[in-house]
């Protein structure tokens, strides 16, 4: 692989023209087709194989005029502290209001009237009005959503609160300056690292424009292949991290190798051959990772790993190419003033150790002090972890700012929390010989459950062979209280079921997100199991060994779990929980256990690809295992800690999204990253290897025969150049010993 790359790294090189060129036109085809394509609708969530999903498609099919995924909107009224929502006056405004919404656009496809509806709270204080949509909230119009957001204007004016919940004013969520901020520090970092603003601005530049074609694509192809709205958001925050490190990955290695006095062809391709190969195993680890997401088979969760994984795949083509393009572009301006006078005498070595030189020594010097520490700290971390409580973000997660978590608030101070997340129950009576009696039966039994405060009488269809039933829980939607409220309507449902052959079915957003939760714990171990056996295997290869392999998923593994008693302390029990906008706490999203096995399972093996090549590459260039750990971080230490500074700080930038999802994935990935590279990879790893010694680096023979031998250190390239008649002088040089 090495020599291949070599090959392909020094034409990108020679015909630098052609590559920059092809890579541009791709980006005017990816831009062009995303601002050609239709608006993209939401993506449909569907869970399949589980009740909710069952019982949701059963109301599509036996109630075809009820909109079941269509948009829908709470227009909730609270009246003035010496007045009732019952006064001639505020009724007055209220039917005005429905009269408003009723003419305000076409796609409304119901609006309830309180009054007729009981929908005024028991004091008389609280009052809402029921919108639903024929269609889903991304396809509403503008006008739609102006006409909803007006109605309730003329009541503010009489002195009544009016606040609006709902999915219907669903946007695009926003992630402000912070995005900027970060890209901002990684450009600093950058420039630091290199000493150079051209070689800062070009792992900036091919990460801009890998990301523009991989955002720009999905954007296009958003329409065709249902994407949601979260799936650009993901793809762009992999990508332009990983797009900044894979470049930072060969300059680094470029500039090196310029130091050593090669030709600049000849540099750029030995960049390709060596640190290419870890960018291809480093990006095929983080591939695996986020295609490996449809095992859980979820169609939202795939999709949105397939797009992110071809976004990743388009950072390492850009890495292999035009990067070394781009350097041909830049010629002796990619190394700074300092680097340029050291490449005009490259038999000139510098005697201080850098800080990378002086912190393995300090390792090799206390190993199991370092690996103590390390473990131990990483551990007390991770200790929330097991007080984890998973659910979904609903409104009642959204800041104070907006009228929907007002919306929520002013519910739940008027009818109790549960009415934010109601329970539709659905009663299949096809193969029951008395509906009526059934639905009947099953009502009585809902009613009877500890935390249920309200049943409504059951709705026939037209056909009467199913009925629907709204049950509103005690307590808030994402609670423990209300997720047993669901299982035991649904134990009650069977026993029914046995007497009078009518099926009971719970759905509703509440218990979607329930059974969503419960997928996601079912689908995580066999997803680790998938993902982390891929990438062993992977490292194998890489590394032919087997206990370095074995000692980076266990690392991971432990950085991973850090990570999450650090989610959990700030968005469950919200410690710090200001400093991060975190405004209200809760159960912690469903997919974020397995989503940060995925994601960072294949950025925490960047790291240990990159360092460890270097030791390994050492290694087997006749260094003893002490001499190949503190080489490896001569060379790879600084780079490795600029590239995580820059991944934490570009997902630090999505902190500040209004979105919690989003704000919950940013953060929890930039402390996964720090965790994992600061801790397992630049203290944990080298003590293991300092404690293990000739031993990391074994493999038994058996599997030696069998594992394919895809020279990731160079070393076949290396005695290939060396044997060319004429070949590069600089090829015959080792590397410096310390």
């Amino acid at each position: 692989m090495a020599t291949f790359l070599y090959k392909l790294g020094r034409l990108a090189f020679r015909r630098r023209r052609y590559v920059a060129l092809i890579w541009v036109a791709l980006l005017a085809l990816a831009g062009f087709g995303a601002a050609s394509a239709s608006t993209a609708t939401s993506s449909s969530f569907s869970i399949p194989g589980t009740e909710a999903q069952r019982a949701f498609d059963l109301l599509e099919q036996r109630f075809p005029g009820g909109s079941a995924d269509g948009a829908s909107a709470r227009v909730v009224f609270k009246a003035p502290d010496d007045q009732k929502m019952t006064d001639p006056a505020n009724k007055a405004e209220v039917n005005k209001v429905i009269a408003e919404l009723k003419s305000g656009s076409d796609q409304i496809a119901s609006v309830t009237d309180p009054y007729a509806a009981n929908a005024v709270s028991k004091n008389g204080s609280t009052a809402y009005v029921s919108v639903s949509y024929k269609v889903n909230s991304m396809e509403l119009t503008d006008a739609t959503r102006d006409a909803l957001e007006d109605a309730g204007h003329a009541a503010q004016k009489s002195g009544m609160t009016v606040e609006i919940g709902g999915d219907a004013l669903q946007v695009m969520p926003e992630t402000g300056a912070t995005e900027i901020i970060g890209v901002a520090i990684a450009a600093v970092v950058l420039v630091i690292t290199f000493g150079s603003l051209i070689a800062a601005g070009l792992p900036l530049l091919t990460a801009l424009i890998g990301v523009g074609i991989g955002v720009s694509s999905i954007t296009a192809l958003a329409n065709v292949l249902d994407l949601g709205s979260t799936t650009s958001t993901l793809a762009m925050m992999i990508g332009l991290a990983v797009g900044i490190d894979y470049a930072l990955f060969i300059v680094s290695r470029y500039r090196a190798e310029l130091a050593e006095g090669r030709e600049r062809e000849e540099a750029a391709g030995r960049a390709v051959g060596t640190a290419g190969s870890a960018v291809v195993f480093a990006g095929l680890t983080v591939v695996i990772a986020l295609v490996g997401l449809a095992v859980v088979n979820i169609p939202m969760l795939s999709k949105m790993g397939f797009a992110a994984a071809g976004t990743v795949a388009i950072a390492v083509l850009i890495a292999l190419t035009l990067v070394p393009a781009l350097l041909g572009f830049a010629g002796k301006r990619v190394l700074g003033r300092k680097a340029r006078k050291a490449a005009e005498a490259p038999g000139e070595v510098e005697d201080k150790p850098n800080m990378g030189t002086r912190w393995a020594r300090f390792v090799l010097r206390k190993p199991v002090w370092v690996l103590l520490v390390g473990v131990i700290g990483l551990g007390t971390i991770a200790v929330p972890a097991a007080s984890l409580e998973m659910g979904l973000p609903d409104e009642g997660s959204q800041p104070t700012s907006t009228t929907q978590r007002r919306a929520y608030d002013l519910l739940s101070d008027g009818f109790g929390p549960g009415f934010n997340g109601p329970l539709m129950v659905v009663v299949d009576t096809a193969d029951s010989s008395d509906g009526k009696t059934a639905a009947k039966q099953v009502s009585d039994e809902i009613s009877g459950i500890k935390g249920v405060v309200a049943v409504t009488p059951a709705q026939f269809n037209k056909a009467g062979d199913a009925a629907m039933i709204t049950v509103v829980p005690k307590d808030r939607p994402s609670s423990v209280e209300t997720e047993n409220v669901v299982h035991a309507i649904r134990d009650a449902g069977k026993d029914i079921k046995s007497d009078t052959g009518a099926e009971v079915l719970v759905t509703g957003s509440t218990a979607m997100n329930i059974d969503f939760s419960q997928k996601m714990n079912d689908a995580l171990l066999p997803y680790l199991a998938l993902v982390v056996g891929l990438a062993f295997l992977l490292l194998m290869v890489v590394f032919r060994s087997v206990l370095v392999p074995l000692k980076a998923a266990l690392g991971f593994l432990l950085s991973v779990v850090a990570a999450l008693g650090a989610v959990v302390a700030v968005f469950q029990w919200g410690w710090l929980g200001s400093l991060f906008g975190v405004e209200q706490t809760g159960p912690i999203m469903s997919m974020m256990p397995i989503f940060m096995v995925g994601v960072v399972f294949g950025l925490a093996m960047d790291y240990e690809v990159f360092l460890v090549t270097r030791m390994r590459e050492a290694y087997v260039h006749g260094e003893k295992p002490g001499q190949a750990i503190v080489t490896g971080f001569r060379h790879g230490a600084r780079v490795v800690t600029a590239a995580a500074v820059i991944m934490m700080a570009v997902f630090a930038g999505f902190i500040g999204s209004s979105e919690q999802m989003v704000k919950m994935i940013g953060f929890s990935l930039a402390i996964a990253v720090f965790f994992d590279a600061f801790v397992v990879r630049m203290a944990i790893v080298p003590a293991v290897l300092a404690l293990l010694g000739h031993r990391a680096w074994s493999l038994p023979r058996w599997l030696d025969r069998i594992l394919p031998n895809v020279d990731v250190e160079g070393e076949g390239l290396r005695e290939q150049l060396d044997e060319t008649p004429g070949g590069d002088a600089g090829g015959e040089r080792e590397l410096a010993r310390v």
